[in-house]
């Protein structure tokens, strides 16, 4: 019973106005901008991970497939290692989808996306994806189990249209 209540009282939390300064170009995301659309933040894991970067270009590819929602890649490495980190994405996607940094993960901990994911000797915050809706409140989040666990982009239209009733 109590864990119903936890979780309701987490997705009708409101986000307040996040703010997130680009590692790879000199761009700032800023939620408040973003007011009428659906947001999806996706939190990455520290350091290295070939998952991190096929889910984040399976996303780049598709995307313009969903223009109702807007992704937000993000990452809680130093800027130096995300930049380094990037060089393995398209650079003509990253001009469209900037990596932003999450110093000190302190946006994940915001968010309560849990941690004690032991990856590559390090203790990381779990991999996942939370949906602002319009109105600037969490609808849906999706924390994975490991690194490999991510939420697809199928699965991310399929949400938005149960959401948006399509």
């Amino acid at each position: 019973m109590f864990l119903l209540i936890f979780i309701a009282s987490v997705k009708a939390q409101s986000s307040g106005d996040i703010k997130l300064q680009s590692a790879t170009d000199k761009s700032q995301f800023i939620l408040s901008k973003e007011k009428g659309k659906y947001v999806a933040l996706h939190f990455l894991l520290k350091t290295e991970c070939p998952y991190c970067i096929r889910h984040t270009s399976e996303y780049f590819d598709r995307a313009a497939t969903l223009p109702n929602v807007v992704q937000v890649f993000i990452k809680p490495d130093t800027e130096k290692e995300i930049a380094e980190w990037a060089t393995k994405l398209p650079a003509a996607e990253l001009n469209k989808f900037p990596i932003y940094r999450d110093p000190d993960a302190k946006l994940a901990a915001q968010f309560n996306i849990p941690d004690g994911y032991s990856f590559h000797n390090q203790i990381v915050h779990f991999p996942a994806m939370v949906l602002i809706g319009p109105d600037g409140k969490e609808v849906f989040r999706y924390i994975g189990k490991n690194n490999s666990d991510r939420f697809s982009f199928d699965q991310l239209v399929s949400k938005v249209n149960e959401l948006t009733g399509k």
